[in-house]
């Protein structure tokens, strides 16, 4: 395929005629040469440009250490956990609808999420002793169960899989939205109808939730190294990972402070 880079037009090496092919000139290649063309080995995915898992787990834990800082920086400044909230969720849905993952952009969100993160476990565990380690041991605890869930083929994700989650997703941020409005105008308790054992069976369900959609996470992953698609898109997974944790880890510090009370 001819080349539209007028720097590619203008090099031999990337011309029709250039080394990919050969000239008339050119002499036939040999047997030998061409024996040993066939025996070399085939090029590895990360020759080819395509996603491997080990793309997915660098770029995962870049994401995680911008995270962590910018969580650093919110523990020590709690004041600002409304900045990187609100940029947080700006950046959160540029990446969720953008058709090409931007690094700058998932590591900008990472940052922002982090900010966010440090300033809300500062209010947790001035409350509640302690929730934060809890929390995040719990968050682990989640991720390593969807792991092997996925792993061992108990859960399967087909269309209809995938048509229940989002339903059930929807249904929760209509609920979301509700307890929001109702805490604001001081309807229920202090969570607002997340009060008591209701409010118990909720956060289970919201973790569970959050775990299923680890699991959808993982089959993206393992879809995407399997076809092939560009290293690029292990930035896609890394910020699918990295929203679904926080979700998890949020939806675990409340579960935990309305299980141990009012501290």
């Amino acid at each position: 395929m001819q080349s539209n880079n007028p720097v590619f037009n203008r090099e031999e090496a990337f011309s029709r005629l250039g080394y990919a092919g050969f000239r008339e000139e050119a002499p036939a290649p040999s047997a030998q040469v061409l024996e040993d063309m066939y025996s070399q080995p085939s090029a590895t995915p990360v020759r080819t440009g395509r996603m491997t898992y080990d793309d997915v787990v660098v770029k995962t834990g870049m994401t995680f250490a911008v995270l962590l800082a910018g969580a650093t920086v919110g523990w020590f400044n709690p004041g600002l956990w409304m900045v990187g909230l609100i940029v947080g969720l700006v950046l959160g849905l540029v990446n969720a609808f953008k058709r090409e993952p931007s690094p700058a952009l998932i590591l900008a969100y990472a940052a922002f999420e982090g900010l966010a993160l440090g300033g809300i476990s500062v209010f947790y565990e001035a409350t509640w002793d302690n929730i934060v380690p809890q929390a995040v041991l719990g968050t682990f605890a989640v991720f390593l169960a969807a792991l092997v869930a996925y792993r061992s083929g108990r859960i399967r994700v087909t269309p209809k899989f995938q048509r229940i989650l989002l339903i059930a997703l929807g249904g929760y941020l209509v609920f979301s939205v509700v307890n929001l409005v109702a805490m604001l105008f001081g309807f229920g308790g202090p969570w607002g109808f997340r009060s008591g054992a209701i409010g118990v069976v909720i956060g289970v369900f919201a973790v569970g939730l959050g775990a299923l959609f680890l699991v959808l996470d993982f089959d993206f992953i393992a879809q995407g190294v399997r076809n092939g698609i560009p290293e690029r898109y292990s930035w896609t997974a890394a910020f699918g990972l990295t929203v679904t944790l926080v979700w998890i880890y949020l939806e675990m510090l409340r579960l935990i402070a309305i299980l141990r009370g009012d501290g």
